[in-house]
C-alpha cells in the first residue's frame, strides 16, 4: 500500500499518555504507515493531564473557533498541534474547556465514570470530523482506537452522508477497554438531529453501556481489527456474526504491513 490517506482516530497515544494497548497503537502504527509512503493525519483528546509545554504544543488559529452544539449547548472547539519529532508526525489534539481540562481520562479519582462522557465523545467526533474538513483533506480510511472514538461512525454515515469525507471507509479496532456503568438517560436527545432517527440509534440508546456501544460502532463500521488479545466473549461472538471482514490480533510493532494489507482491502481504486 502506498499513496493511501489515513485518518489516525486515537482515545490515548503515547508519550503524551501512559503506554497500553490503545497508546502503543497509536503512537506505532500511524508512523510505520507514513514511512510506507502514505499520508497521514493523527488525533488525540487534549486532555488536562497532557502538559503542553513539556510537549511542546500550540494552537492552530485557523482551524480553532468551530462551535459544536450539544443538548442545545454551545462547545467551542480548540485545535492544537505537536510532532512526536523520532517519528517525524504531528498529532493534532482536539480540546475544549468543559470537556477536556480535567486531569483524569474517563474517570474520577474513586474509579466512577464521568457523567458526560457520552457528550465528550460526540464532542470528539464531531471535532475529529469538522477538523478534516476544514483541512480539505478527504482520508481513504479512517482508523478509531478505543471506545471513546466510537461516535465517529454513526457521524461519518449519517449526519456526513452528503459530504465528500463519507468516501471513507471505517475501520474500527476493538480493545480490552471495557468502562463500567452506562451513559446518561439523555444520550437519545444529544444524538438525534435531522440525520439521526431513533431507528438509527436503538442499538445503543435500548442498554447505553460498554457492550451495546461497541456493538452499536461495529454495525457502522466496514472492518473490524482486534487490538488486545482479549476483548469479551459477547463481543467477539457479535462481531464474527456481521460478517465483517477481521484482522486478528497481531503484534503492531512487528506487523504493520499487516494492517496496511488489510487498509488496501477497502481502498477505492481509480
Amino acid at each position: 500500500m502506498k499513496n493511501a490517506k489515513i485518518l489516525f482516530v486515537c482515545s490515548e497515544i503515547a508519550p503524551y499518555l501512559p503506554e497500553n494497548d490503545i497508546s502503543i497503537v497509536c503512537r506505532h502504527l500511524p508512523q510505520a504507515v507514513q514511512e510506507m509512503g502514505n499520508e497521514i493525519r493523527t488525533f488525540v483528546p487534549h486532555y488536562g493531564c497532557i502538559n503542553d509545554r513539556r510537549h511542546q504544543l500550540h494552537e492552530v488559529i485557523r482551524l480553532s473557533g468551530i462551535n459544536l452544539i450539544i443538548d442545545d449547548n454551545d462547545h467551542p472547539l480548540l485545535i492544537k498541534v505537536a510532532s512526536i519529532s523520532a517519528a517525524r508526525m504531528q498529532v493534532y489534539f482536539i480540546d475544549n474547556e468543559d470537556f477536556f481540562r480535567r486531569k483524569q481520562l474517563f474517570t474520577d479519582d474513586t474509579g466512577i465514570s464521568f457523567a458526560d462522557n457520552d457528550e465528550r465523545a460526540i464532542f470528539y467526533a464531531r471535532g475529529v470530523l469538522e477538523t478534516v474538513k476544514k483541512l480539505q483533506w478527504v482520508p481513504d480510511i479512517i482508523h478509531c482506537h478505543g471506545w471513546f472514538t466510537y461516535m465517529v461512525p454513526l457521524f461519518l454515515k449519517k449526519v456526513y452522508k452528503d459530504d465528500i469525507i463519507n468516501n471513507s471507509k471505517i475501520i474500527l479496532s476493538l480493545y480490552n477497554d471495557k468502562f463500567d456503568g452506562k451513559f446518561s438517560n439523555t444520550l437519545e436527545r444529544k444524538l438525534l438531529s435531522k440525520n439521526i432517527k431513533p431507528k438509527h440509534i436503538q442499538t445503543l440508546i435500548e442498554k447505553p453501556d460498554y457492550e451495546h456501544f461497541v456493538k452499536f460502532a461495529v454495525d457502522y463500521s466496514d472492518g473490524i481489527i482486534y487490538g488486545s488479545k482479549r476483548i469479551g466473549k459477547r463481543i467477539d461472538e457479535y462481531v464474527r456474526g456481521t460478517e465483517k471482514q477481521i484482522l486478528e490480533y497481531k503484534d503492531t510493532i512487528n506487523n504493520p504491513q499487516s494492517y496496511a494489507d488489510f487498509y488496501e482491502k477497502f481502498i477505492i481504486k481509480t
